[in-house]
């Protein structure tokens, strides 16, 4: 998968170890980029409540970069939010990662105050309010 730049904190170790449990069974969405059977990708959307979704674990495999499946990924998500009520996207990131920042900023999330603690990479978070 993609390339880890910063250590997992407990949130994201929890999460990831138990999918179904910390992210299917609390109605939220897991969907994956497949190509010749291989999994080139994959995002999920958490559930914070009924109208609102965390874009969450979103990765592309190092050897599909440059291919446009995050835009191909944002451009679903957006697309499945609408089509399923949700009113508000948000996610986390860094700011080191600078082209997910800008793609983030292409599909019109914007920059909104950062709470202390969530994730111990995270130091911006961003929304998109959905209409």
């Amino acid at each position: 998968m993609a390339r880890k730049i910063f250590q997992s904190g407990r949130k994201d170790e929890l999460t990831l170890s138990n999918p179904q449990e910390e992210i299917i069974d609390r109605g939220g969405f897991i969907f994956y980029a497949k190509y010749n059977d291989e999994i080139l990708g994959t995002f999920s959307l958490l559930k914070a409540d009924n109208e609102t979704f965390e874009l969450s674990k979103m990765a592309v495999s190092d050897k599909a970069q440059g291919l446009g499946i995050g835009n191909k990924f944002l451009d679903f998500c957006i697309e499945f939010a609408k089509e399923n009520n949700i009113k508000r996207l948000f996610l986390y990131s860094n700011t080191r990662l600078l082209p997910a920042i800008h793609l983030y900023k292409k599909f019109g999330f914007i920059e909104i105050p950062l709470e202390d603690g969530v994730y111990e990479r995270a130091d911006i978070k961003m929304e998109k309010i959905l209409t």
